[in-house]
């Protein structure tokens, strides 16, 4: 075994290589490229799995099987397979969403205002479940609604004891006039 010399095993997929060339070209999303890249590269330059995966920027075990499944779709696109995206963890469907929205609507077109806490109740009650406030905010987003004007007041706010202060705050400068006389600040 002193002197032998251990071959790597011939890449398989010689049956799709025109194909592959032809999706490199051809390629539409970046998946599809690799996929192209992962054939093509060990057949015509000779690369070893590992300098594929360098070169593709993947990992061995993710190009050998962005290899394996282009050589099993005949060098062809797997159009089959569902891609990631769309809404998955929706509440409601956009129908459903604009059928919700409807008579909130009405209700902003003819002057009115709409107030979210009454959104979101009615989305809870519609869901039978409590959702956050930011649901009831992306819903709206959604369709084209955002916040127009700031709350008048904090909710939290006493509007007693805010009354009371500003009938009982004197301002300094009124308190000099008054008396007539002026403080001395450094006595």
């Amino acid at each position: 075994m002193k002197g032998s010399i251990v071959m790597a095993r011939v890449a398989s997929g010689k049956e799709v290589l025109e194909q592959a060339k032809t999706l490199l070209v051809n390629a539409r999303t970046i998946e599809e490229l690799k996929q192209a890249q992962a054939v093509v590269l060990p057949l015509e330059l000779g690369l070893s799995m590992e300098q594929t995966a360098t070169a593709i920027g993947t990992s061995i075990g993710w190009a050998c099987q962005l290899r394996r499944r282009l050589i099993r779709n005949g060098g062809m696109r797997d159009t089959t397979r569902p891609t990631r995206g769309g809404r998955r963890r929706q509440n409601l469907s956009r129908e459903e969403e604009v059928t919700f929205l409807a008579p909130f609507i009405e209700k902003a077109s003819a002057g009115g205002i709409l107030i979210m806490s009454e959104i979101k109740q009615a989305l809870d009650a519609r869901l039978k479940r409590k959702t956050s406030l930011a649901a009831t905010y992306s819903l709206l987003h959604r369709h084209g609604w955002r916040k127009l004007a700031p709350d008048k007041r904090h909710p939290k706010a006493d509007v007693l004891t805010q009354d009371e202060w500003k009938k009982n705050f004197k301002i300094p400068s009124q308190e000099l006039t008054r008396s007539g006389k002026q403080k001395d600040s450094c006595a």
